[in-house]
């Protein structure tokens, strides 16, 4: 009859002590899970100024966290057990490893990495869990500080640009592939104007900053200057979104699509002249934005140029060449007579009109994709997102790197900056707005789930700090815009 050697005696010891341990800390596991029952339920019956809905949350997150640690605890002791009877049985001289002898040096070689192993698998796991736990409280912060306010449906095609108007009466207005633009309603979302003086694609949409004009820039090689009178109808009650605001990852056809109303603006008023048409592209005009003032506009187009022309005689002050591929958008600083304009070719490039006898160029190089928006904040910096997945901001006075890089898991569409808070948002390929600081903190990510938010690409993101419901706009190619309450406030403390 075989006798068992004394390794695989060991080995079976070592297994049944492990099988024991973890056995007992099941048992104290379930009874620690009993015992803290009550302290939850009584705390559940206590007197709070919290609503129930966030304090079922509360608890429901810290349950979450307590699981995760005690799986973490667990794993982590019998991880180490693994490692103390790998050293026990590898110290024994002369013992047998897969059929072979080994020397002192072998096994210490073997012992060391087998070890290395299991460390990482214990870094990993801690990784994990962690990340879990930081995602519970992300998520919980987008719910609390970002809720949906108001849906803006009505275009037939994919939203390209999404406006909000610097004056009284702030409206909003969308540029859609559907070859129209719409002014809107923040309060009841009511379409007010519609615009179809363009026999192509409606690619962006910018109000002036002190008149009831709109600029508008299209596919048909024209940017328009159009007039537009609105009343503001009566607002009704907001309809309360908080309870279904999410993050939860859904896949969504374009049977998920909002249904588009055929009537939606066909009851309000239509404008099919515009006061000034700019000519001069040969190409499409792809973005186009006032100067400060609102005497001048720049318009920039695939023709790989950009162009700065006179409002009052639509004439062609200059033309503003340099780029090497398809321009794909432009921005105008709020306060100088600065422009910076963006390109396919990886670039942004900065123009100073500062001074009327000369005009000067700065170019940046910092990105390894297209770059699909340039826009400037307070003071002299600017912000670009580009195809590469990754944010950067830019100190005008050193254009040698960035002072701030934000790397994403998705290409990035026009971006905007709040201007007095300094947050940016972020629109994605993927679905997702995101929010940053200006030195690249992530402060929230916009809820999101198969009753709200966008289902296909978002394609731009305005910030709008004259209106007291409406902070933050996003419109996608789901053909809808959305209106979002931003609690900047909430996200900065959590900070």
């Amino acid at each position: 009859m075989p006798t068992e050697s004394g390794s695989c005696s060991t080995a079976r010891q070592a297994k049944q002590k492990r099988k024991s341990h973890s056995l007992s800390i099941r048992r104290t596991n379930s009874s620690e899970q009993e015992r803290t029952g009550l302290p939850r339920e009584m705390l559940e019956g206590q007197d709070s100024k919290l609503p129930s809905s966030v304090r079922s949350t509360l608890l429901e997150l810290f349950g979450q966290i307590e699981r995760e640690f005690e799986n973490l605890y667990i794993e982590n002791l019998e991880l180490r057990r693994e490692i103390e009877t790998l050293n026990e049985r590898l110290a024994v001289e002369g013992q047998a490893v897969d059929g072979a002898e080994l020397s002192k040096g072998q096994l210490k070689t073997k012992a060391s990495h087998s070890t290395s192993q299991l460390s990482q698998k214990l870094k990993t796991t801690y990784k994990a869990s962690t990340s879990k736990i930081v995602s519970s409280f992300k998520t919980t912060t987008s719910r609390a500080a970002c809720q949906l306010v108001k849906e803006y449906v009505g275009h037939r095609d994919g939203i390209w640009d999404v406006s909000a108007a610097r004056t009284p009466p702030v409206v909003l207005g969308t540029a859609s592939a559907d070859h129209t633009a719409l002014l809107w309603s923040i309060e009841t979302g009511r379409c007010l104007v519609k615009y179809s003086g363009h026999v192509g694609s409606v690619n962006s949409i910018k109000f002036h900053p002190s008149e009831q004009l709109a600029l508008t820039a299209s596919g048909d090689q024209t940017a328009h200057i159009w007039s537009y009178a609105v009343q503001l109808p009566t607002p009704q009650p907001v309809a309360d979104t908080t309870q279904v605001c999410g993050e939860d990852e859904v896949e969504c056809s374009d049977k998920d699509e909002p249904d588009v109303d055929a009537d939606v603006s066909s009851d309000c008023p239509t404008i099919r002249v515009p006061l000034t048409s700019l000519k001069s592209h040969q190409g499409v005009v792809i973005a186009a934005d006032w100067l400060v003032g609102g005497k001048q506009v720049v318009t920039a187009s695939w023709d790989r140029t950009a162009n700065l022309f006179d409002v009052e005689t639509a004439e062609l002050v200059h033309a503003l060449t340099g780029h090497d591929q398809e321009l794909t958008h432009c921005c105008t600083h709020p306060t100088q007579r600065l422009v910076v304009t963006s390109s396919r070719d990886t670039t942004f490039r900065l123009w100073d009109f500062r001074d009327p006898s000369i005009h000067s160029v700065n170019v940046f190089q910092g990105h390894t994709d297209t770059v699909t928006s340039a826009v400037f904040t307070v003071g002299d910096n600017v912000v670009s997102g580009s195809d590469d997945r990754t944010v950067k901001v830019w100190d005008l006075r050193n254009m040698r790197s960035p002072i701030a890089t934000i790397r994403t898991d998705s290409a990035i569409n026009r971006i905007n900056v709040c201007v007095s808070q300094k947050i940016i948002a972020l629109p994605h390929d993927n679905r997702q707005v995101r929010l940053f600081d200006l030195s690249g903190v992530r402060l929230a990510r916009l809820p999101r789930s198969s009753r709200q938010g966008h289902r296909r690409m978002v394609c731009c993101s305005a910030w709008s700090e004259d209106h007291p419901m409406c902070n933050l706009f996003t419109c996608g190619f789901d053909r809808q815009a959305i209106g979002w309450n931003i609690n900047i406030p909430a996200l900065l403390q959590e900070k």
